[in-house]
């Protein structure tokens, strides 16, 4: 790829398809160029992109990776992530969580360094918080693909529906209602309080 670009977020469509794609150098450059926008890229090599969120989503997001933070320095192992974090999986994609976990055993698996750019590594557990713009299946397909590449435990938090949905290896998708979730496996300990979450999208 000979020059990098900027990206106009009111005139470019939410996928780009580069010929030929761009490396995973290309890619951080492109990342660091449009600050103002988040990156995902696919594992055929298509660039997604994920404008600024809105006040709900904001706060919603920043609710979310507050608990989950809080969860992790209680139990003083692994480290939480949040929506800015780019992961570079094993299909080739490098995709971004909402918040997410990876354990102390498998950061320590990790090289001197390897946290300084896109981590080359599946998150144990991720969150993905639905936007108003996001296409339920979109996001169902996204959360499917962190299964795929590695994630023990996922959640689709869906705000608009008051739902939960959850996604794990050899199982089917479980759906939870209510104001509270408890986590398991990776994330066994974790409860997220879903009414402080559900409350950030009351005006």
């Amino acid at each position: 790829m000979g020059t990098l670009f900027r990206i106009d977020t009111q005139t470019l469509p939410r996928v780009l398809i580069l010929d030929p794609p761009v490396t995973d150098a290309e890619f951080e450059m492109l990342c660091r160029e449009n600050g103002n926008v988040r990156l995902e890229r696919t594992s055929a090599g298509a660039v997604r992109m994920n404008p600024p969120t809105g006040g709900w989503t904001g706060c919603g997001n920043q609710e979310i990776a507050r608990q989950l933070g809080n969860w992790s320095v209680a139990k003083g192992q692994g480290r939480v992530f949040d929506s800015s974090t780019g992961f570079r999986l094993p299909d080739g994609s490098t995709l971004s969580p909402d918040a997410s976990y990876v354990s102390e055993e498998r950061l320590r698996s990790l090289p001197k360094g390897a946290l300084r750019g896109f981590p080359q590594i599946c998150p144990d557990f991720v969150i993905e918080l639905r936007s108003e713009s996001d296409a339920l299946q979109d996001l169902k397909d996204k959360m499917n693909d962190w299964i795929v590449n590695g994630a023990q435990l996922g959640w689709l938090i869906d705000p608009y529906d008051r739902q939960v949905l959850i996604f794990q290896t050899d199982h089917a998708t479980e759906v939870v209602t209510g104001n509270r979730i408890a986590g398991y496996g990776p994330a066994e300990g974790f409860v997220l309080d879903l009414a402080r979450v559900w409350n950030c999208y009351q005006d």
